[in-house]
């Protein structure tokens, strides 16, 4: 309360969200059990529930408690980008999407859809497959994009292997959905991909 959240390291502030989840135990073991299997703060956020209760102390209350953490910072995220222009908020929009999907052990397609100022009308997961691959239909993402009168989509995805260079299927999967997209009169701003070591863009590397 009085140096602000910033000021909190992982492990301190891992403890806090464990000693209201586990009264009557001292729970710092349980929280550098945690870090040191998942790596972080937010990678234990993260973690898939059957390997959280992995670790000794936690059970599905606890697991519950960290889901609530997890969707709270995905929503916070997510105003961030619903309440202006995209394109004027960029860095928001990398923000949520990492936060939303960077630290999943599966891939995930995912659409951000735009109105003509360029403002959130919705974000849809599209596509959910395996640790690296996820079918993607461009017909399927235009239909959906026509059914909320969308001007503009961004199209999200995550690796799980952690490096977000995109391969060559994600490029000709980009592009498929632009040629679609266009005499439609629906652009396609970028592809954003997301991994633990950061994202790429495929707007931002003259991919597309």
């Amino acid at each position: 309360m009085e140096v602000g959240g910033d000021a909190v390291p992982d492990y301190e502030l891992l403890e806090l969200v464990l000693f209201r989840s586990i009264p009557r135990r001292d729970v710092k073991p349980v929280a550098k059990e945690l870090l040191k299997r998942f790596g972080s703060f937010a990678e234990v956020l993260a973690a898939a529930p059957a390997r959280l209760m992995e670790v000794d102390g936690i059970g599905e209350s606890v697991v519950t408690d960290l889901k609530i953490v997890e969707a709270s910072a995905r929503r916070l995220a997510k105003g961030e980008v619903a309440k202006r222009p995209v394109l004027s908020s960029w860095t928001s929009v990398i923000d949520y999407c990492r936060t939303a999907m960077a630290l999943m052990d599966k891939e995930q397609f995912r659409l951000l859809f735009l109105d003509k100022r360029n403002a959130l009308i919705a974000d849809e997961v599209q596509q959910s497959g395996t640790v690296d691959h996820t079918p993607v239909y461009p017909r399927e993402v235009v239909k959906r994009a026509l059914e909320l009168s969308a001007s503009a989509l961004i199209l999200v995805h995550n690796h799980p292997s952690g490096d977000p260079t995109p391969s060559s299927a994600d490029v000709t999967m980009t592009r498929e959905i632009i040629e679609v997209a266009k005499p439609l009169g629906i652009t396609v701003h970028d592809h954003i991909i997301v991994g633990r070591e950061g994202h790429a863009s495929l707007k931002g590397l003259r991919l597309i």
